[in-house]
Parts: structure tokens; C-alpha cells; sequence
């Protein structure tokens, strides 16, 4: 498990920065005007800081970057980085300049000289965010990581257990999505999951006995190949009245071969990640209940394995969903509809919820529309989708709405069932949305994000580095504060 760096926050002392060790971060005004901080630095480096603040490198520098005075005269530390913020930066500008500084973060101690830096906790956000690495394969030990202390004029009013709150789930998605399909089985992903009830969380996992008997067919045909078994793990939140809960549902795939369609070998490897949704579904859980969250939430995953053998399911098999519809298979790959189909109606008829959101890794069409950039998002209401959208934007977490309607119903007319699980190439992630949205009840405020372009990266990102990303879970943490929490 990859755990948050150390966070201390501390009141500004100017005599102790001589002898910091390791780095020392310094955050000056665009302007080049010299904060007090800045000012101890500046007479400690004998004016080398204010040569540098009046120079064309410091010029060039766009707000939220940063550069290095290495070894500098006067201090103990073995660098100074300058990062170029204003004290009433915004959010977003702070957390990419708290990137900047996790992504030259060595295993030393590091001090912040933060000051009166208005978005102090999204600096910290965007550093904590950025330093991380999944090690738990490596065989060589890792230098023990320093920590991190940030120095501001009011201490008592930035907390660092509320950014905490938000890496831990970011965190626990980010490691779940990371492990190889031999680690991750359904099994151990649901012991995971069960892991939550430390933090007061509800959790259950219903097993293929208990599905079979629920009806749950298309999950369980999904799983028929796979020697591990498949699973829903129910995840309940209590932190609201008695107010119905909000659903959060997660296509657990923990490897997609494609089954009996099976996928070209190029890339499979990348397939240990289809359970994406399920991983941040599981790391929003975290999250609210670390930060004890005064809303009801219930996070539901199906975990199912898809595998090529004697027992899986075939294309043109037609299978029963829990609702009672039937559904011809056309392509076994188009798997995780099949899991979410069942696992959106159980949640309705168990939780009659106020609104749900699932979330997959559903569609590669979904990649060639919209790239590594945004996640798609489709609802049937206009006003939860206005709040999801919104909360992205704020977090920095891109989405884009695309379209649904009647006509895309039409692609996925069957000769011999209810309906086929795919409608051809032409809108494959919109029909893959419309074939989701019949499990949707009447009434019932619902978005699906397909998440296939953002859950994983083959290159870092701002936030992160190359792999998982935690994408969402920034996201429906706050849609649920801002529209769900009393």
C-alpha cells in the first residue's frame, strides 16, 4: 500500500531556514517583490535571490513553474526552489506549482516556505498528489522518504488531514489499478474492500451463490472462464440522515482478455487495468470516510475475471440480466456492460437511490474520440450531469458530455433477444451508453463516465506519474459534498 508523504504544517520561523536540510522551496510573487521569507533568503545567499527573481529565467517562468539555485552560499540545504506564485493564486495554479515541487522532490527533508499563500492546502494537494510510485514489486529497497514540513503564517488554519483524506483515496485507486491481475483476483480485491470497515464503512460481498440466486446471469456468464470467482462487494457509507443513499457503481474486470473474442496479444498486458472503475468507486469510499462525510453513499463493484476456456460464455450466447431482459452476445469482449447491467439494477431495487454515477473503462472508441485527455460523460438528467461537469472542472479532472437518443437505440436491435451488447463500430461508446441506460429506472438521475482514456496513462501527468492516474475520485468527492452532503 503506498502511503501519503508526511505533512507538517508549522509556523513560519524564519531563523531555522540557515540550517534546513535537503531542499528548501520558496515561493515568490510574479512580480519579483520579495516576500519576508524571501527576504531571509536573499540576505543568507548574499543577494543571489534577488539577482535571480530580476532575471530573464525568472522572467520566462509561467506562473505555478519553478527553477533551482543549486547549492546555494549561506544555506545548508542543497538547493532552493523558487516557485513562481502569487499569494492569491488560484486552486489550480496552486496545485500544479505543488506538482512542480513534488516532481523535484528527492528522498531529503523538504521545506516549504509557504508563508501567508492564500491556496496553501492545494499546494500541498498538488505535491502530495505528484509523489508517488508503486514499489510494492521491486525487490530493492527504496531510500526512506523524507518528509515534508510547510511553514505559514497561520498554521491553525490549514489542515493537513483534509488533504490527506483526498490522497489516501487517490492513492488506494492509483494502487489497485497498478497491480497485476495475478495479485489483484477478485478475492483479493473484495479482502481489500473489506479492509474499509476499519473506518466505519459498511461492507459486504455477495458471492456467486448469492448472485446466481439474485438472478445476476450476465455478471456471472462474464466470469464463467475465469477459475477466480466473481463478485459484488457492497460498500455502505452512513455519514447523512435518513435520506435515501447516492450510488457509485464500478466495472470491476480484474483481466480482460476479451474472452472467446479474444484481443490482439499488443497491449494486453495494459488489460490488468479494466477494473478501473471499481478503483475509484473503492477510493471515493476511502476518501469520504476518512473525512467522515455527513452524506449516505453506497459504492458498489462487480469483480469478474474474462477468460477464454471450455466454460466461458460464446458469441451468440443470449443470457438473462437481472431485470428479466434478454441480451444476445455478440462480442465477449464487450464484457463490462454485462457486469454493470446487473449491478445497476441490484442497486436500484436494494437502495432505491436519490442519483447514481457508474464508472468503466468501457470502450477503446471512447480513447479515439476523446483521447487520454477527458473521460466521456453520459446522463439522463441534466442537472446532476451540470454538477458532475462542474466539479470536474474545478478539480482538474477533464470530461466531456456526449450525446444520447432514441436513434442509437436502433443499433443494438436483436433478431432473437431483448437486445444485442454491442451496435457495431459507428458511436460504440454511446451505444454502449444506451444499453446501460435500459437498466436505468424511470425517474432515477444517473450518469455513466467511461473512463478508458484517463485511468491509465502511458506517460505521467501533471498530477502523477506514467500509470494510474486515480482519475475521478477529486471529482465525485466533491459533486457529493457540494449537491449530497447536509
Amino acid at each position: 500500500m503506498t502511503r501519503p508523504i508526511a505533512l507538517d504544517i508549522a509556523a513560519l520561523d524564519l531563523d531555522s531556514i540557515a540550517g534546513a536540510q535537503g531542499r528548501v522551496v520558496l515561493i515568490a510573487e510574479p512580480d519579483g517583490k520579495m516576500s519576508q521569507p524571501a527576504r531571509r533568503v536573499n540576505r543568507l545567499t548574499k543577494g543571489a535571490l534577488e539577482r535571480f527573481l530580476g532575471s530573464e529565467r525568472f522572467g520566462k517562468l509561467k506562473e505555478g513553474e519553478a527553477a533551482d539555485l543549486a547549492f546555494p552560499t549561506g544555506m545548508a540545504a542543497e538547493a532552493v526552489q523558487v516557485v513562481k506564485l502569487s499569494r492569491r493564486a488560484a486552486p489550480e495554479i496552486a496545485r500544479k506549482a505543488g506538482a512542480a515541487v513534488g516532481a523535484a522532490k528527492n528522498s531529503k527533508e523538504l521545506l516549504i516556505l509557504a508563508g501567508n499563500l492564500k491556496a496553501v492546502e492545494d499546494l500541498i494537494l498538488g505535491l502530495a498528489l505528484r509523489v508517488y510510485a508503486f514499489a510494492d514489486h521491486l525487490t530493492k529497497d527504496a531510500d526512506p522518504e523524507g518528509g515534508v514540513t510547510v511553514m505559514v503564517s497561520k498554521p491553525e488554519e490549514v489542515s493537513a488531514e483534509a488533504v490527506t483524506a483526498l490522497v489516501e483515496g487517490v492513492f488506494f485507486t492509483r494502487d489497485l489499478v497498478n497491480e497485476p491481475a495475478n495479485v489483484l483476483t477478485t478475492t483479493e480485491f473484495a479482502s481489500r474492500l473489506e479492509g474499509l470497515k476499519e473506518l466505519g464503512v459498511e461492507v459486504e460481498v455477495l458471492d456467486e451463490a448469492e448472485l446466481e440466486k439474485l438472478g445476476m446471469r450476465t455478471l456471472l456468464a462474464v466470469g464463467e472462464g475465469s477459475e477466480t470467482p466473481s463478485k459484488v462487494v457492497v460498500m455502505q457509507w452512513k455519514g447523512g440522515g435518513d435520506e435515501n443513499p447516492f450510488a457509485l457503481i464500478g466495472k470491476g474486470v480484474v483481466f480482460d482478455t476479451g474472452g472467446i473474442s479474444i484481443k490482439p496479444a499488443a497491449g494486453m498486458e495494459d488489460m490488468t487495468m479494466d477494473m478501473g472503475g471499481a478503483g475509484v468507486v473503492s477510493g471515493v469510499m476511502k476518501t469520504l470516510a476518512l473525512r467522515k462525510a455527513k452524506a449516505n453513499v453506497v459504492g458498489l463493484v462487480g469483480l469478474v475475471e474474462n477468460m477464454p476456456d471450455g466454460r466461458a460464455q460464446r458469441p451468440g450466447d443470449i443470457v438473462r440480466s437481472m431485470k428479466g431482459d434478454t441480451i444476445e452476445v455478440i462480442n465477449t469482449d464487450a464484457e463490462g456492460r454485462l457486469v454493470l447491467a446487473d449491478v445497476l439494477w441490484y442497486a436500484q431495487e436494494r437502495f432505491e437511490p436519490t442519483g447514481m454515477v457508474d464508472l468503466a473503462t468501457l470502450t477503446g472508441a471512447m480513447i479515439i474520440a476523446l483521447g487520454n485527455e477527458m473521460a466521456g460523460v453520459f446522463a439522463n438528467d441534466d442537472a446532476l450531469a451540470g454538477a458532475f461537469l462542474k466539479a470536474a472542472e474545478v478539480e482538474g479532472e477533464g470530461a466531456w458530455r456526449l450525446p444520447m437518443g432514441p436513434a442509437y437505440d436502433k443499433m443494438l436491435k436483436s433478431n432473437k433477444a431483448d437486445m444485442k451488447n454491442v451496435g457495431g463500430r459507428p458511436a460504440g461508446s454511446i451505444t454502449a451508453a444506451q444499453f446501460l441506460a435500459r437498466f436505468v429506472k424511470d425517474g432515477v438521475p444517473w450518469i455513466h463516465l467511461d473512463i478508458a482514456g484517463v485511468a491509465q496513462v502511458a506517460s505521467g501527468t501533471d498530477f502523477a506519474p506514467k500509470g494510474a492516474t486515480g482519475w475521478g475520485v477529486l471529482a465525485l468527492n466533491r459533486l457529493i459534498a457540494d449537491k449530497y452532503e447536509v
